[in-house]
């Protein structure tokens, strides 16, 4: 097969489209959080504890839907640690990230090996389906490529097109992006600094927590040690590739998607003649690349990693 008729193949663009989900869940909580001037590493930590804390709801007796619920929930109440660590206390944005990272892994770690302590390989759960879509699944290509995903896709493409709206045509959006680059003006309106910005980190997380939860429950059945496996530190840099837009976000993660969908089908081509870590690394050495070319040019939210202060001018 030629590397063109690979990028032509609608089963490549299932599979990109697939594997850029949760990434898009990752990058749109991100950039709320930075939105309202928080960077928030605890990204990492946020899509373990969503991934299983939404498998074993479900693995417990609760619905998939009531799954994606809980682990939203999970991924906000880390959320509100973080924002309270950051906002109202003002300490280091990134210390209390990665604590927050550090923890909530550890936690997700030691609740699944308490919960499950003789069990050798994880339990399986009933996770979405893909679904059928009446005439656009038996679309040529698009078809295949778009419309036979899971529903937690459609979730993601629907929360771009929602955090895109929020923030650029509410007021509510409008209080976000200036309290992000000007928090004494928005105090000056007589609005909360501190509840816009632990508003936006707890949605925020709760975005991050759906993109683990999407590992467990749709793209696998099960939770396992690292499936992780830094997909939050991406969505961290696809923020900055994304200049901090929505749209641009989704661009992002369908790009990093191709990429990773791309050297896997490279390595069936290729085989053994090339060490299978020169693969591996391609689609984040792609996307270093892409993040050098568009980052120099990012207008970045002014008051980020800037802690705020009451009365402060």
């Amino acid at each position: 097969m030629e590397y063109l008729d690979i990028l032509l193949n609608a089963s490549f663009w299932q599979a990109a489209i697939r594997i850029a989900t949760p990434l898009i869940f990752g990058v749109l909580g991100a950039l709320i959080c930075e939105r309202a001037g928080v960077l928030n590493l605890g990204i990492e930590g946020i899509f373990v504890v969503g991934a299983m804390s939404g498998w074993m709801a479900v693995w417990l007796g609760a619905s998939l839907w009531g799954g994606v619920a809980v682990a939203a929930g999970c991924g906000a109440l880390f959320g509100l640690v973080h924002g309270i660590l950051t906002v109202p206390l003002g300490l280091s944005q990134h210390v209390s990230g990665l604590g927050i990272t550090m923890f909530a892994t550890a936690a997700s770690y030691y609740t699944y090996r308490t919960a499950l302590p003789d069990v050798t390989s994880p339990p399986r759960i009933e996770a979405f389906k893909p679904l059928d879509i009446p005439m656009l699944s038996d679309l040529p290509f698009i078809g295949e490529a778009l419309f036979s995903q899971t529903a937690m896709t459609f979730l993601a493409l629907f929360m771009v097109l929602a955090v895109a709206f929020v923030l650029y045509r509410t007021p509510l959006g409008l209080a976000i992006r200036a309290v992000g680059d000007n928090p004494a003006a928005v105090e000056a309106q007589g609005l909360s600094v501190y509840g816009l910005r632990i508003g936006a980190i707890m949605a925020g997380s709760a975005l991050m927590a759906l993109g683990g939860a999407f590992l467990t429950m749709s793209a696998f059945d099960a939770f396992f040690f690292g499936m992780i496996n830094g997909r939050g530190w991406i969505c961290i840099a696809l923020v900055v590739f994304a200049s901090w837009r929505p749209g641009k976000a989704l661009l992002g993660a369908l790009l990093f998607g191709a990429f990773d969908a791309f050297q896997i089908r490279l390595q069936n081509e290729v085989g053994a003649a090339v060490p299978s870590q020169v693969f591996l690394m391609v689609p984040y050495v792609l996307s270093i690349i892409a993040l050098v070319l568009v980052a120099r040019k990012a207008d970045y939210p002014r008051a980020l990693l800037q802690p705020y202060f009451p009365g402060q001018r």
